[in-house]
């Protein structure tokens, strides 16, 4: 029987063979090979230095695009339906102006991770203020903003198949 790799089901199949025989292998191989590539966690644990954390990245990379009003962690978010973070766009008329409010949130699951998982789901959802659409414009800017968003992005996954399979967070707080 084959491990559904739910989080993996765009990548090539060589590429999810690779992931089955870590998952398979003696005791597991995934989540040492995580913890030996990112073996701390960020220190971003608040709402208020997450929002100074997004606007930093987004003043070094996008200083021409709207402000962005609120980023914080929303427990409301569940991974399980494929959102690792949100971004909101609110409009309202102001006067014989339209006003565009922006959110961020990001799953709480993310306040125990790497700092390089935390800074993709941020510049993922930054990159929504100038590409809508997950088209190749928007990964473009992803990849400027972060050169190793790929990366990353495919070791978030990973971590999310470990979680799924196995339900054991590697970064917990008690560990550090």
């Amino acid at each position: 029987m084959q491990t559904e790799l739910i989080y993996l089901g765009a990548y090539p199949s060589s590429l999810q063979e690779q992931v089955r025989d870590l998952l398979h292998g003696d005791r597991g191989a995934l989540a040492p090979l995580l913890m030996r590539k990112y073996p701390q966690p960020h220190a971003v644990r608040t709402d208020k230095a997450l929002y100074q954390y997004a606007t930093e990245i987004k003043n070094r990379h996008l200083r021409n695009a709207d402000v962005v009003n609120k980023v914080l962690f929303d427990s409301k978010i569940h991974v399980v339906r494929h959102a690792l973070g949100l971004h909101t766009s609110l409009s309202r008329v102001q006067g014989s102006r339209l006003a565009a409010k922006h959110e961020i949130r990001i799953a709480s699951m993310f306040k125990q991770v790497p700092d390089e998982f935390l800074r993709m789901i941020v510049v993922h959802e930054l990159a929504h203020l100038r590409e809508k659409q997950h088209n190749k414009a928007f990964y473009q800017l992803c990849e400027h903003m972060e050169p190793g968003y790929h990366q990353y992005e495919l070791d978030v996954r990973l971590y999310l198949t470990h979680l799924e399979l196995d339900g054991e967070r590697l970064w917990d707080s008690t560990s550090f």
